[in-house]
C-alpha cells in the first residue's frame, strides 16, 4: 500500500456494517409510508414460483416498483394478478438487503375502475378467441325436448323459481339444480366444476344426464358477473359436450360465457323458452296433423275407389277373355289320343332296334377288355412311383450341396469381417490414444500460458491492486477523491477500505500526540508515460 494512504487522516464517524445500513433502511421505509395503496399495470407476470410466491412488477408511464405476492396471500386474493391488468395494490413498502432494493409486499388487489375490468375481458376475449374457443362451427342445437335440464345456479335466489315456473307453463320436465354462488369469489371454480360435473355424469347411471344445460344468473354491475367471464369457466363451457344455453344477466349484460356457449338467452326466463317448446301449441299442431293426415288418408282412399271403377268399366268381360284358351284346349284334348298313342309306338321301335346289340357276350367281351387295361395299370405303378422317387432323390442331393456350398461361403464371409472388425478395432483404440495424449498436451500447455499471464501471480510476487466502488482497477491516485471507497485484493483476500486524501496533492496528516513528526520525502520523480499491464480491463 502506498505511504500516503498509511498516513492519511482517521474520520471520527462511525462504520457501518452492510447489515447494519441494510436495517436501518428498511425500518426507515416502513415506518414512513406503512401501508399504502398503489396504482398502476401489472408487467413481468408469469404465474407463481415454484415455492408459491408471486413476484412481478407495478409500472406507469415513468417509473416501476417491484412487488410480490406471499404464498399464504396468494390464495385469499379476490383478484388474480395477470399481465397487463391496470390494478390498485394495498400492501406495505419494505426493502430486501440482498438487492439494495426496495418493493411493496401486496396484500389485496382491486381494478382500477370499470375501464381496467373492461381492458382486462377485451385482452381475454381476443386471447380465448385466438385459441378457437368462440368459433361458430363449434356450437351446437340443443334438442327439440330434451328429457333432462340441467341448470347451474343458485338454489335460493329467483332465478331458479323463474325457470321452473316458465318450464311448467310450457313443457314440464325433469330438472336437475346444481347450486353453485353466482358471485364472489369462487364463483367462477364452482360454476366451472358444476359443468364439468354434469358432463362427468354417464348415460343411463343412477342420475340421470341432462340433455341441455342452462347456466343462469340475475342482472348485477359489472364486477358482480366476473365470475361468468374467468377463464376455467368459459373453457369449461367451450368443452361440454352438452349443448350449453348461457343466460347470465339481463339482455345489456355481455360476459364471456356468453361466446363461448351453444347459445345466448337474454334473461334466465328467455333460456327456458329456448331449451323447450310449448306443450299446448305443440298438442294443437299434432291435432291438426292428425286431422290433414286423415282427411288426406280418406281423399286419396276415395280417389283411388274412383279410378278403380274407371278402369274395371274399361276391362273386358271374363268369356270374352277366356273364348280363345277354351277353343285351344278343347282341340288339344281331341288331339292328345292319338298323339299319345304315335309316342308309345315310337319308343318300341327304338327299345327293340337295341335290344339287338345289347347281348351277354358282348357285355362279357367289353369287361375282359376293361379288366386286362386295369391290370396293365397295375403292374406299371410300382415301376413309375420308384423311378419318380430316385428323381426326386437325385434332385434332392443337388440342392443339398448347393446349400452346403453357400453356408460354407458364408461362414468363411463372417470370418473375414471378424478379422477386419477386430484389425479396426485396434487402430481404433491406437488413435483414440494418440488424440488423447495431444490433446493432454495442448492442455498443459495452455494451462501453463494461463498461469504465467494471470494477475494473480504478479499478486502472489507481493503486489497488490486496488479497484474503485464499481469493481473497475485503480490506475494512478489522480484518480481518487478523499471518502473513495476502494477495494485492495491481495495474494490471499480482499479488502475494504476508504480514502482520506484526495489524489497525490492531499494534505499531510496531523501529527498525533506522542509520534514523531514524518520526516519529509524528496519530490517524487516525474512519473514515465504509462505502459499498458496485466491489471488493464
Amino acid at each position: 500500500m502506498p505511504d500516503s494512504l498509511a498516513e492519511s487522516p482517521v474520520s471520527n464517524a462511525a462504520d457501518w456494517t452492510v447489515s447494519e445500513l441494510s436495517g436501518a433502511l428498511k425500518r426507515t421505509v416502513e415506518d414512513s409510508f406503512g401501508h399504502v395503496r398503489v396504482r398502476g399495470e401489472i408487467s413481468g407476470y408469469r404465474g407463481p414460483h415454484s415455492s408459491g410466491h408471486a413476484y412481478f412488477s407495478l409500472k406507469d408511464q415513468n417509473a416501476r416498483l417491484d412487488a410480490v405476492v406471499w404464498k399464504g396471500n396468494f390464495g385469499r386474493l379476490k383478484l388474480r394478478p395477470e399481465e397487463g391488468l391496470e390494478v390498485v395494490a394495498i400492501g406495505r413498502i419494505t426493502t430486501f438487503p440482498g438487492k439494495s432494493s426496495y418493493q411493496i409486499v401486496i396484500e389485496q388487489l382491486e381494478f382500477a375502475g370499470a375501464g381496467a375490468i373492461m381492458a382486462m375481458l377485451e385482452e381475454r376475449k381476443r386471447r380465448l378467441g385466438a385459441e378457437g374457443l368462440f368459433a361458430p362451427e363449434r356450437k351446437r342445437r340443443p334438442p327439440f325436448l330434451p328429457r333432462v335440464i340441467g341448470v347451474v345456479t343458485s338454489p335460493t335466489g329467483a332465478v331458479i323459481r323463474d325457470i321452473l315456473h316458465r318450464l311448467n307453463d310450457r313443457f314440464p320436465r325433469h330438472v336437475l339444480v346444481w347450486p353453485v354462488r353466482v358471485q364472489g369469489d369462487t364463483c367462477g371454480a364452482e360454476v366451472s366444476a358444476a359443468i364439468r360435473g354434469f358432463n362427468a355424469l354417464a348415460p343411463g347411471g343412477p342420475i340421470p344426464r341432462p340433455d341441455v344445460l342452462i347456466v343462469a344468473r340475475g342482472g348485477g354491475s359489472l364486477e358482480d358477473l366476473l365470475g361468468f367471464s374467468e377463464e376455467s369457466v368459459v373453457r369449461a363451457a367451450a368443452e361440454s359436450s352438452i349443448p350449453l344455453i348461457s343466460a347470465v344477466g339481463h339482455e345489456t349484460d355481455v360476459t364471456l360465457i356468453d361466446f363461448a356457449a351453444d347459445l345466448r338467452a337474454p334473461t334466465p326466463t328467455a333460456a327456458a323458452e329456448m331449451a323447450v317448446p310449448v306443450r299446448a301449441d305443440l298438442l294443437a299442431e299434432v291435432a291438426g296433423l292428425h286431422a290433414r293426415l286423415r282427411a288426406c288418408f280418406a281423399r286419396g282412399s276415395e280417389r283411388r275407389r274412383t279410378d278403380l271403377r274407371a278402369l274395371a268399366r274399361l276391362l273386358p268381360s271374363a268369356d270374352a277373355v277366356l273364348a280363345v284358351p277354351r277353343q285351344r284346349l278343347d282341340l288339344a284334348g281331341q288331339r292328345l289320343p292319338r298323339a299319345l298313342k304315335a309316342n308309345a309306338g315310337a319308343h318300341r321301335l327304338g327299345l327293340t332296334r337295341v335290344e339287338g346289340r345289347l347281348t351277354p357276350q358282348l357285355l362279357a367281351v367289353a369287361l375282359a377288355r376293361r379288366r386286362e387295361r386295369a391290370g396293365d395299370l397295375a403292374a406299371r405303378l410300382p415301376r413309375g412311383l420308384t423311378a419318380n422317387t430316385a428323381r426326386h432323390r437325385l434332385r434332392l442331393t443337388r440342392d443339398e450341396s448347393r446349400l452346403r456350398l453357400i453356408a460354407q461361403a458364408l461362414r468363411d464371409r463372417r470370418e473375414r469381417g471378424r478379422d477386419r472388425l477386430d484389425t479396426l478395432f485396434t487402430r481404433l483404440q491406437r488413435c483414440r490414444r494418440q488424440q488423447a495424449a495431444e490433446r493432454a498436451g495442448r492442455l498443459d500447455a495452455v494451462a501453463k500460458l494461463l498461469t504465467a499471464l494471470s494477475y494473480k501471480g504478479v499478486l502472489a510476487r507481493g503486489y497488490a491492486l486496488v479497484r474503485d466502488a464499481s469493481g473497475a482497477p485503480v490506475h494512478a491516485a489522480a484518480g481518487i477523491g478523499a471518502g473513495d471507497a476502494l477495494e485492495i485484493e491481495f495474494r490471499d483476500g480482499r479488502v475494504a477500505v476508504t480514502a482520506t486524501g484526495a489524489g497525490p496533492e492531499a494534505p499531510p496528516s496531523p501529527a498525533r500526540p506522542g509520534r514523531k513528526p514524518a520526516k519529509t520525502r524528496p519530490a517524487p520523480l516525474p512519473e514515465p508515460p504509462r505502459q499498458p499491464t496485466l491489471f488493464d480491463s
